[in-house]
């Protein structure tokens, strides 16, 4: 078995111990689903941003090395989930990740979203969450 289908087993029968949160039914995944995309979307973020800072604002090496490491880590958190498509997978993760960017410019970059990166964003929600959890045949 796959360690897609050992995930996929896992998430469908067994319970799964999410942050207090028991999770076992089918229609309950979507929590560990968006769980896994925001932790593979500060993953990105977080890593990305060490490199920045090693690069552009002159931070010591050690900073470009953690933060390709954490970007590896990014590349491998998304194979959890448990759609069986990349492509559907990764687009609407692209969603996740503008709200997170979003969020993490206005927390540790000190930039006020304004009303049209807001909207943005819920369009972006609006657009993962048809993708994802449309009824499909």
């Amino acid at each position: 078995m796959t360690r897609q289908g050992k995930f996929q087993m896992m998430a469908s029968n067994a319970k799964v111990w999410l942050g207090g949160i028991f999770i076992r039914e089918e229609n309950e995944i979507v929590l560990l689903s968006i769980l896994i995309f925001v932790v593979a979307g500060l993953a990105e973020i977080g890593g990305g941003y060490l490199v920045w800072l090693w690069l552009r604002e002159s931070k010591p090496l050690w900073y470009g090395i953690v933060g390709s490491i954490i970007l590896i880590l990014y590349g491998i958190i998304p194979t959890l989930q448990s759609f069986p498509s990349f492509g559907r997978v990764y687009a609407a993760y692209g969603g996740v990740f503008i709200i997170l960017a979003v969020l993490w410019g206005w927390v540790i970059d000190k930039k006020t979203p304004d009303l049209y990166d807001w909207t943005g964003a819920v369009v972006c929600v609006i657009g993962v969450s048809i993708m994802l959890w449309a009824p499909r045949g």
